[in-house]
């Protein structure tokens, strides 16, 4: 099993433990040494900040895994290990975080133009198929197909 691997597995063990799940994990190296950085995130719409994964999560979560990593040695090298979130203006990755976040804010950049332009700021509306529906300005609904998405985010709301 890859390095990586086995963290994801030790952090899937954990953050289930606590309600939660893996959004990503990363191991690069930096000026100060190989970071290894997990995201743990909450099931659900996670509409309000509040429903979000917050720092007692990510304390509960890193300390944890500080203690099993520590025991099983999992990495070949010395690292720093990160838990956090995807944040407030998370990427979107898939279809399926386009359902998810259903009425949130966005912004998104297309490949080729759609309605005549390859960047959109508004709300989420829904996904037809395999086409993510977007209310740009005075309420006109934008059709993005998918595969057109290159990079989709949400944009923060207080």
């Amino acid at each position: 099993m890859e390095p990586v691997e086995r963290i994801r597995a030790v952090a899937e063990r954990v953050a289930r433990d606590y309600g939660l799940e893996i959004w990503d994990i990363q191991s690069r190296r930096e000026t100060y040494g190989q970071v290894v950085r997990v995201f743990v995130d909450r099931p659900g719409p996670a509409a309000t900040p509040e429903e979000s994964v917050g720092i007692e999560d990510c304390q509960r979560v890193s300390q944890e895994m500080s203690t099993i990593l520590d025991v099983e040695d999992p990495l070949p090298f010395t690292y720093t290990l990160e838990v956090s979130s995807p944040g407030l203006d998370r990427p979107l990755r898939g279809l399926e975080d386009y359902r998810r976040f259903d009425g949130r804010r966005v912004k998104v950049v297309v490949a080729e133009p759609v309605d005549n332009q390859t960047a959109f700021d508004g709300r989420l509306r829904g996904v037809d198929g395999e086409v993510v529906l977007l209310e740009g300005a005075k309420g006109r609904v934008h059709r993005l197909p998918f595969e057109r998405i290159t990079r989709g985010r949400l944009e923060v709301e207080f």
